[in-house]
């Protein structure tokens, strides 16, 4: 379809600063109801716009879509901090578009990632123009998700690729100022050309590069316990002054689901209106955090399984239809949540999330004391335990588990989704408990906790829990996982070490997943102290992980008990239907 395009539009802000915006406009000249997308990305990359919202068909079915680089970042003006000023320029942006002669006063906003950073954070000055958003795989809090995880533990991998990824702009912005150099722009591409050597660095804030082009990086690093500066920015503890219906969109593999999750079950108890309370929705498809096809190096979720299979920008547009434009074409009748179930990889609607027919089922650990790799004699079954030996195993910070697969975004050959975890399994320090052989089919849907029991050498240290489903011919595929430092068991805001053998309870939280374990399949369950270069390596020192070296490592005996004083547990959340 033919549009009309307004290139880079400055958009003055509050301060003064303007924003370089570009404008699709239906043919027809008229009102319409507008589409808001803000990104840090750049704007004039069609195939990063393309991938938010398909801008030629929101103008057919009669939107106006609005692109707009954030503040600093390519033609907009301005310094660039991450998250600081997309609340004020977000609203800012809104009421600038109900102002203009093409608008009808109505507007929604796209987009995910970043892209749903900045939706949440306007929507927390409610303009009066804002009617609903559609944010899509993207966090309630920075400190859970994408700096530091549920458990506490920086996010390694992800925070160094997405810092070395937002760095070539802002260095070519200062080359054309004379502010920094091309010996600079070298260093760079050879960090981003190896980035493994970046992982193994340390101490972690020695990162010249970083701290010169993405000093963001270092207040992470700088605020490893849950502060004020990481409330201060977290919409999840503002969803009262949320007054608009969303539309959550997330994958099973992405780096967001605990925090997509969060939103909707956050935004339904204490949403800021009635209308945004009763007005969520939840869609999860077997994704991952920029793969939206449903195809994995090792998995194949069918043809049924994408975006575009879906229809994810029909569902979008239905849904602004009757929230921007009054259509009354059933989004107010319809089930809230849409999931895919992998293992059976069909769609299926539901009245809530969790579902409300949800059995949560404890799931104990059982072993003679060997549960360690997949050759031990670990177990797992619904009954509790008696007497039973603890489990055993080494962590060195000199030989971490490594990563493979998951909800997780690291460069190629570190693949993302449902890896076979049987390379991990083959190590002394992943303890493996199985159930036998199913013989009959068992659904498993909803958040998961791993409840343990444990014990440590140390004064600090991590544990780690990983929900795996075991085919016939021994695959083991990775459905989802957490991770725990210690010194976060009770607090994130105040940390507390451990005494070397105390027994303590800790309670990991592994997300969720939807996925039918088979017949003559198996569950497994897998428990260790590290995930890298996902993570970084706890140095069970006790002392201050982002400043040390490995001359502060510490090696970590650690147990996990499963008795009956101890009963170790996973909590699976099981579907019974006929």
């Amino acid at each position: 379809m033919n549009m009309m395009i307004e290139k880079s539009v400055m958009v003055p802000m509050r301060d003064g600063v303007r924003l370089a915006t570009d404008i699709y406009h239906p043919t027809e000249e008229g009102r319409y109801p507008a589409l808001l997308v803000r990104l840090p990305y750049n704007k004039d990359q069609s195939v990063i716009v393309q991938a938010n919202i398909d801008t030629s068909r929101a103008a057919q079915a009669g939107y106006v879509v609005v692109i707009q680089d954030c503040r600093g970042r390519f033609a907009s003006e301005g310094e660039f901090t991450p998250v600081v000023n997309e609340a004020s320029d977000g609203a800012d942006t809104v009421a600038w578009i109900s102002e203009q002669p093409w608008s009808t006063g109505q507007v929604g906003t796209v987009g995910g990632s970043y892209l749903g950073f900045t939706q949440w954070l306007l929507a927390r000055e409610h303009p009066e123009a804002l009617r609903a958003m559609s944010p899509m795989i993207t966090t309630s809090d920075y400190y859970e998700a994408p700096c530091r995880h549920t458990g506490g533990v920086f996010e390694l991998g992800l925070s160094l690729l997405s810092s070395l990824g937002m760095i070539p702009e802002e260095l070519q912005r200062r080359v054309r100022q004379g502010k920094a150099n091309m010996e600079q722009m070298g260093a760079l591409m050879e960090a981003m050309n190896n980035p493994a050597a970046l992982f193994e660095h340390l101490p972690l804030v020695d990162m010249p590069l970083l701290r010169e082009f993405a000093p963001a990086y270092f207040e992470s690093l700088a605020h490893p316990n849950y502060d004020d500066y990481w409330r201060n920015m977290a919409h999840k503890t503002y969803y009262e002054q949320i007054t608009v219906p969303a539309l959550n969109i997330g994958g099973w593999y992405d780096i967001f689901l605990g925090t997509t999750l969060q939103n909707y079950t956050g935004m339904k108890q204490r949403g800021g209106s009635l209308v945004a309370r009763q007005h969520q929705q939840l869609l999860i498809g077997p994704w991952s955090h920029g793969g939206f096809t449903g195809v994995f190096p090792e998995r194949n979720y069918g043809l049924i399984a994408s975006t575009d299979a879906a229809d994810l920008g029909g569902i979008q547009l239905r849904w602004f239809d009757h929230w921007l434009k009054g259509e009354d074409n059933g989004v107010e009748q319809d089930k809230p949540v849409k999931l895919f179930v992998m293992g059976l990889d069909q769609w299926r609607e539901e009245d809530d999330w969790p579902l409300p027919d949800t059995q949560f089922r404890p799931h104990y650990l059982h072993s003679g004391g060997h549960a360690n790799s997949a050759t031990g004699d670990g177990t797992l079954s619904t009954e509790a335990p008696a007497q039973e030996a603890e489990d055993v195993y080494l962590y060195d910070p000199h030989r971490p588990v490594p990563t493979v697969g998951g909800a997780i975004l690291l460069p190629p050959g570190l693949d993302w989704g449902p890896r076979d975890q049987r390379a991990v399994e083959v190590r002394e320090d992943v303890l493996c408990y199985s159930t036998p052989i199913l013989e009959k089919a068992v659904e498993v849907t909803g958040p998961i906790e791993l409840v343990l029991f444990v014990s440590s050498s140390a004064r600090d240290t991590d544990f780690t829990g990983k929900l795996v489903d075991v085919s016939p011919d021994g695959r083991a595929e990775i459905l989802t996982d957490g991770i725990l430092r210690t010194r976060y068991r009770e607090s994130f805001s105040e940390p507390r070490l451990m005494e070397p053998g105390q027994i303590y309870e800790l309670h990991l939280d592994l997300w969720a997943t939807s996925n039918v374990f088979k017949i003559g399949h198996r569950i497994r369950l897998e428990v260790s102290s590290s995930n890298f270069p996902r993570f970084d390596r706890n140095t069970n020192s006790g002392g201050t992980i982002e400043t040390e070296t490995e001359q502060h490592f510490v090696q970590a005996l650690n147990r996990i008990y499963h008795d009956a004083t101890h009963p170790s547990h996973l909590l699976l959340p099981i579907i019974e239907r006929d």
